[in-house]
């Protein structure tokens, strides 16, 4: 597979590279950094986008609680998207109180601990969409508890009379019906309460509509994102409609990112969901309705110089989910000018570097990378330094670094 050898794009310079160089000089690399200036600023940005509404923040784009209640006590975030149960209890437990788990869940040991604690369970919102869900959850209860539940929308474009499907396989409820049928079962099953909606437009959201060198691929994208977002701004009211004759609904949630705008000019949408924004991974970099910072970067060192124009660091092959492919890799960020050897790309154990760069780095020095995605980052590294101007002002643990992981 033909590998992307473009440099990264984004905002960064050779001050940036200077300043994360001196601010982690005491220590030894690979290492991963936030700077907070950018974090904070993109933070504002998407309060900014968000036009009043509540955002409400994607832990999984996070993964690290010090940075989760850092944007928690922005105003206009309000509340944690949480991707799994265990995860959601753990949060919990440490204090937050406003957790949706955005995505089903099988984990009958944590059914079992909501079940058991009142407290618990008004402090998390559980995700369902079929009634099999609520048959595991009642096998699983170990208490009386009532369990906040919330529905979600499919929220995929279907063309040509539904035989072409666009965008993410999640939810079996795509229509007004079927989710007024469920919502309808839910609220006569005792210890269980309907309580709000997700539909998530990741067709619209996690996909840039201005790829670069690709000018008739985003044109194709935009138009149809803009055909996605009327269908679904018809199909998630009358959704919502149907459901308020059942339930007193708390929140109807949608959108993400890359959607923001347009997710919260629906009257029916009363918060919307980001994380990936805070962070500005290489992926968020194809967006015409916004540009951010790049806030969470790796550094690799360089271990060795194999000839003119060309260096290896140690590793870096930290590829992303979802559909292999070059954009799922990260890419070298500072110094400019460096890119992947198409014949190696980002390796396990090293990662050979060419461009004009490469001449100027020793052994020792340190490329600084953006990851393919947010959160997934954490995955790789169990702290992060908290950079302010040239000095790391505070190491805080990922999830991984608490010893917890959830994937």
């Amino acid at each position: 597979m033909a590998l992307d050898l473009a440099p990264a794009t984004g905002t960064g310079t050779v001050s940036d590279r200077a300043r994360y160089d001196r601010a982690t000089a005491h220590l030894d690399a690979p290492l991963a950094i936030v700077d907070l200036a950018a974090f904070d600023a993109n933070a504002a940005d998407l309060v900014r986008r968000a036009a009043g509404k509540p955002i409400r923040v994607a832990s999984k784009s996070v993964r690290c609680r010090a940075l989760l209640e850092r944007v928690l006590a922005t105003d206009g975030f309000a509340g944690i998207m949480s991707f799994t149960l265990a995860e959601s209890i753990w949060l919990a437990r440490a204090g937050f109180d406003d957790i949706l788990l955005a995505y089903p869940s099988a984990d009958r040991a944590a059914f079992a601990e909501l079940t058991a604690d009142p407290e618990l369970a008004r402090a998390i919102t559980v995700l369902v969409d079929d009634p099999a869900q609520l048959e595991l959850i009642d096998k699983a209860r170990e208490g009386s508890a009532e369990v906040r539940v919330c529905l979600e929308l499919d929220t995929s474009l279907h063309l040509l009379g539904g035989r072409v499907r666009v965008g993410a396989r999640r939810s079996p409820l795509r229509t007004p019906e079927a989710l007024g049928a469920l919502a309808e079962l839910v609220q006569t099953r005792r210890g269980f309460r309907v309580v709000g909606l997700m539909a998530y437009e990741g067709h619209i959201a996690g996909v840039g509509d201005a790829v670069r060198g690709r000018p008739l691929r985003s044109a194709a994208i935009r138009l149809m994102q803009a055909k996605a977002r009327t269908e679904l701004a018809e199909r998630r009211a009358a959704a919502v409609r149907r459901l308020r004759q059942v339930a007193d609904l708390e929140f109807v949630n949608g959108g993400g990112t890359g959607s923001v705008e347009s997710t919260v000019a629906e009257r029916a949408v009363t918060e919307v969901a980001a994380g990936s924004g805070l962070y500005v991974p290489r992926l968020f970099d194809n967006y015409r309705s916004f540009t951010g910072r790049p806030a969470a970067l790796f550094a690799q060192p360089v271990v060795r110089r194999p000839g003119v124009g060309v260096v290896t660091v140690l590793g870096g092959g930290y590829p992303a989910s979802g559909a292999a492919g070059a954009d799922r890799s990260p890419v070298p960020y500072l110094p400019a000018g460096l890119s992947y050897d198409p014949q190696e790309g980002a390796g396990e154990v090293q990662t050979p570097l060419i461009g004009s760069a490469a001449d100027d780095l020793l052994i020792g020095d340190r490329v600084w990378f953006r990851h393919a995605k947010a959160g997934e980052l954490c995955e790789r590294f169990a702290e992060l330094h908290l950079v302010e101007g040239d000095r790391v002002v505070r190491t805080v643990p990922t999830y991984r670094g608490e010893g917890r992981t959830y994937l």
